[in-house]
């Protein structure tokens, strides 16, 4: 099977971006994906509910009173805004940090209120950045510990060991075989196959309360993010728009250089898909075709999800001039997603 997303203006195939997805279970049988659904790349943030994994399971976000929405914020890409602003700065203080020791810096935050506070005169500083959610959680995972808060995204901190740990155990891999680079963010990002990330959120969906802590914790990292979606991501990103969507039924989270992951709880699978030019435009049209190929989205889903399926070109004066369209190219034909 080949995917692709078809950028159209007007009558014409303007341009083409080549998907690839794997749709796995919990014990790691591929049930549907692309001819290259091994593809190893880089996890980026859609590894972010597993990196908060060691601090839930080890009873660390029980002993601090971690809500379930500052769960969300830790597993988030957020977008700078005034609300994910004040939940980072809100965990920082429940376990008597400052932002000054949040070591992954400086960038413009994507809201735009946030952004113009800072035009005026607000002080910059990695608080903004989108990732200061997952850095609090590691500053508190390593606190929990014992460990020292100096040098926690080093490689061979204890905290990102135990984590690179949990990221493999989850995705079915040795934590040898699991590839180190450092992200934009500093801290470490690994690289894994497709079918090994969604492995991880197929644990994601049959977690449930009551079993092991693993499970347990698994399972609550998931209602979190579940309940509380625009922590996760923020208005009218991706993330959040198929969790809002799925009403409950649906885990979402997205990484940088078009990669985006789901757990679908009721049929058990992971899903984790990749554009591998790295644009972002072709993920939502790609993976809602896909989640709907997987029974995922019931009709009010895809009601909800049409402008995020098929999404409008529009020119610099607001013209429609185009769409963007998902092909499913099977052995025995080619499908458009409907």
């Amino acid at each position: 099977m080949r995917v692709e997303v078809v950028v159209h203006r007007g009558p014409i195939a303007e341009s083409r971006h080549h998907v690839e997805f794997a749709a796995v279970t919990s014990d790691g049988r591929l049930t549907d994906g692309t001819a290259n659904a091994g593809l190893v790349t880089t996890f980026r943030s859609a590894a972010k509910p597993f990196q908060l994994l060691p601090l839930v399971e080890r009873g660390h976000a029980a002993r601090f009173g971690f809500s379930d929405e500052e769960l969300a914020i830790m597993a988030s890409s957020h977008t700078g805004s005034a609300y994910h602003v004040e939940k980072v700065r809100g965990i920082l203080a429940r376990i008597g940090l400052e932002e000054r020791h949040l070591g992954c810096g400086y960038h413009e935050p994507l809201d735009a209120a946030s952004r113009a506070a800072i035009a005026a005169g607000a002080p910059q500083g990695p608080i903004w950045n989108n990732c200061s959610g997952k850095h609090s959680g590691m500053l508190a995972l390593s606190l929990g510990e014992g460990w020292p808060v100096e040098g926690y995204l080093d490689p061979t901190h204890p905290a990102q060991v135990l984590i690179r740990r949990t990221v493999a155990e989850c995705c079915g891999v040795e934590p040898a075989a699991v590839l180190m680079a450092v992200d934009g963010c500093s801290a470490p990002v690994f690289g894994l196959p497709l079918a090994a990330m969604a492995r991880g959120y197929a644990m994601l969906a049959v977690a449930r309360n009551g079993r092991d802590a693993r499970s347990r914790a698994l399972d609550l990292i998931g209602r979190s993010m579940a309940a509380f979606p625009i922590a996760v991501a923020g208005e009218g990103r991706l993330s959040t728009v198929l969790m809002q969507a799925g009403r409950g039924q649906l885990i979402a989270k997205g990484g940088a250089e078009g990669l985006e992951c789901a757990a679908v709880p009721g049929s058990g699978l992971g899903v984790a898909l990749k554009c591998e030019d790295g644009q972002m435009r072709a993920v939502g049209p790609a993976l809602i075709t896909v989640l709907d190929r997987l029974g995922a989205l019931d009709a009010e889903a895809l009601r909800a999800l049409e402008s995020h399926r098929r999404p409008v070109v529009r020119n610099h004066a607001g013209l429609e001039v185009g769409r963007l369209e998902t092909v499913v190219h099977t052995t025995a034909a080619a499908l458009t997603d409907g």
